[in-house]
């Protein structure tokens, strides 16, 4: 007998019809004779409005009011569990749905963006050894001191792997709205193909540059646990993507994706003071404030005394970060601050990367034949990532996506 869990995300509950369609894919699991965990998300739509609500009341949620902020948004997941355990009690299939801090599922006190410590798993494997489905909320926990906590958007993907994890299922299938993992998103690059088996550190980067399939802490944390996780549609039973070692992906090509992501904004502070500790001025408010900063460009004046700094920051989080950076104006000394909001990052991502030459080139020559001016370049060892006007973010996908020879 092995151990499933299966993660189905918003669009796959979004409303009771596809709850019963998840139900079926349960039933039919729990007919070859394994046992299930299944982690849920909200309904389409419903963390949204959540988050909506308490922006009505609060626009710019303050640090001690994140615990009620996270009491709000996991609501959603938690009424997703029920219905999906009713369901499946309707069908004759004992379940019990279980929350966070029923595992319990213990984080830290970082609300919003809580990070998972450990899960208990005695009490839900003495419930699943006596046949019942476990329905898990995803996306939440609790700390230390009691409080509901929430790991942050696409968390549910995180809960999913290390409830896998913890576990020991023997494979965790993380269903959604498409089939796979595909070379760029098929809803912008209609010749984009399915990948049957890619990578850990190719959809780490690609989840952590915009594809939206998996989030980044799950990949993560599934490659450090070396959890088994495929990736299926809810609403087909094509063949999906498993998620493999380096070594077991057989076709090595350049690039295996492009990914982009539209959630970037850009921040520009002139004439800095070019002198040492400059830099944790500017950056140590943003962490404080838990602002992700990701690609940082520094250009330093031709005398060498002073620097323009450019970074970027999730959207959502543009307007704290120019707030905390402002409060700092004064330690930090910069002569002006620039924002902006319409810009898209693209990245090409492969693990041949590393026995490739040439590939940043051929990057930037196929954006220049189009037209596409380059503001920011950032590169890994598997990947490079360009930040560009957002309204050439389709033109830039598709291009480079027909430059690699992607194109199925």
């Amino acid at each position: 007998m092995a151990l499933i869990v299966q993660k189905f995300g918003g669009t796959s509950v979004a409303d009771l019809e596809r709850i019963r369609n998840v139900a079926l894919k349960v039933k039919k699991e729990l007919e070859h004779g394994n046992q299930v965990a299944v982690v849920v998300s909200a309904m389409a739509g419903v963390t949204d409005q959540l988050v909506g609500l308490v922006r009505q009341i609060s626009p710019l949620v303050a640090p001690e009011a994140l615990e009620e902020y996270d009491a709000v948004v996991s609501s959603g997941e938690q009424v997703t569990s029920g219905l999906l355990a009713l369901t499946l009690g309707e069908m004759g299939i004992p379940a019990r749905s279980w929350f966070g801090w029923q595992i319990p599922l213990i984080s830290d006190s970082a609300h919003s963006k809580a990070r998972i410590h450990d899960i208990k798993t005695d009490a839900i494997l003495q419930s699943l050894k006596t046949g019942k489905v476990a329905v898990v909320a995803g996306f939440q926990g609790v700390d230390e001191n009691g409080r509901i906590s929430t790991l942050g958007r696409g968390g549910s993907d995180t809960s999913a792997v290390a409830l896998a994890a913890a576990l020991k299922a023997d494979r965790c299938d993380i269903y959604t709205d498409v089939d796979g993992v595909y070379t760029s998103d098929p809803r912008v690059v209609t010749r984009a193909r399915k990948l049957r088996k890619v990578a850990y550190e190719e959809i780490l980067e690609m989840a952590s540059q915009g594809a939206k399939v998996l989030q980044t802490r799950s990949v993560e944390m599934a490659m450090n646990h070396g959890v088994r996780v495929q990736v299926l549609s809810s609403f087909s039973d094509a063949e999906g993507t498993l998620l493999v070692d380096e070594e077991e992906v057989v076709e090595r090509r350049k690039v295996t994706g492009i990914a982009y992501s539209r959630d970037e904004a850009r921040i520009t502070l002139t004439s800095v003071a070019n002198v040492p500790g400059v830099s944790a001025k500017i950056f140590g408010p943003l962490a404080a404030a838990n602002i992700n900063v990701d690609m940082i460009v520094q250009n330093i004046t031709e005398a060498g005394k002073e620097t323009d700094m450019t970074f970027t920051v999730p959207r959502g989080d543009l307007q704290r970060a120019v707030a905390a950076v402002e409060k700092s104006r004064d330690q930090i000394k910069y002569k002006s601050l620039h924002s902006d909001a319409t810009v898209a990052k693209i990245s090409v991502i492969g693990v041949g990367m590393r026995s490739h030459v040439g590939i940043a080139q051929e990057m930037f020559e196929a954006l220049a034949e189009k037209g596409i001016n380059i503001l920011v370049i950032s590169t890994s060892e598997i990947k490079i990532s360009v930040l560009i006007s957002e309204e050439y973010t389709e033109l830039a996908l598709r291009s480079l996506h027909t430059a690699f020879g992607l194109d199925g």
